[in-house]
């Protein structure tokens, strides 16, 4: 597992990299050798802020964000936060993999996971992502597809936690 490790307002020393790559190693386990690690340590108004990213082979991101007094804490608590969505992710593959090959199903959701119950259809008509942001909130919406105006391509606005927006753009 590669682990990167960046500073956000504050200087990333030796020991923290060593205890990041440490803790954030115990994961490694779980996965392949070529899975990356994203982690971005920053401080914000006395507050320890953990940001980790890992990006598996099939393209599944699993992230997880703590924040703390401390930065050591916060480091072991999103290294906890990650192991119990991997294994939750884990244990889900595999009870769709023994219930597809004991009973030979389709794999349809299981009674206790999360299902789509609604699919809505709507035009989308290309504006720009200050439009979209204008549309969104109209709508009362956390988040707005469009067609991006400048790109043509499908992009996302969304309501971030600190009150600001965030555009989803596709990667060429």
């Amino acid at each position: 597992m590669r682990i990167i490790t960046r500073g956000k307002n504050i200087d990333v020393t030796d020991a923290l990299k060593t205890h990041v790559e440490k803790r954030i190693g115990k994961i490694a386990k779980y996965f392949d050798e070529d899975t990356e690690a994203q982690v971005t340590l920053s401080v914000v108004k006395d507050t320890h802020v953990v940001d980790a990213t890992l990006l598996l082979n099939g393209g599944m991101l699993i992230r997880g964000e703590v924040e703390s007094p401390d930065m050591y804490a916060s480091v072991d608590m999103v290294t906890e936060k990650l192991e119990r969505q991997i294994r939750k992710y884990k244990t889900r593959i595999n009870r769709k993999a023994r219930q597809l090959g004991a009973n030979g199903e389709d794999g349809r959701s299981l009674e206790d996971e999360p299902k789509i119950v609604r699919t809505k259809r709507f035009a989308i008509k290309p504006m720009l992502p200050d439009e979209a942001v204008l549309q969104m909130n109209l709508l009362e919406h956390d988040f707005f597809m469009f067609i991006n105006a400048e790109t043509s391509k499908a992009n996302v606005v969304y309501r971030r936690k600190d009150g600001n927006f965030g555009l989803i753009e596709p990667q060429e």
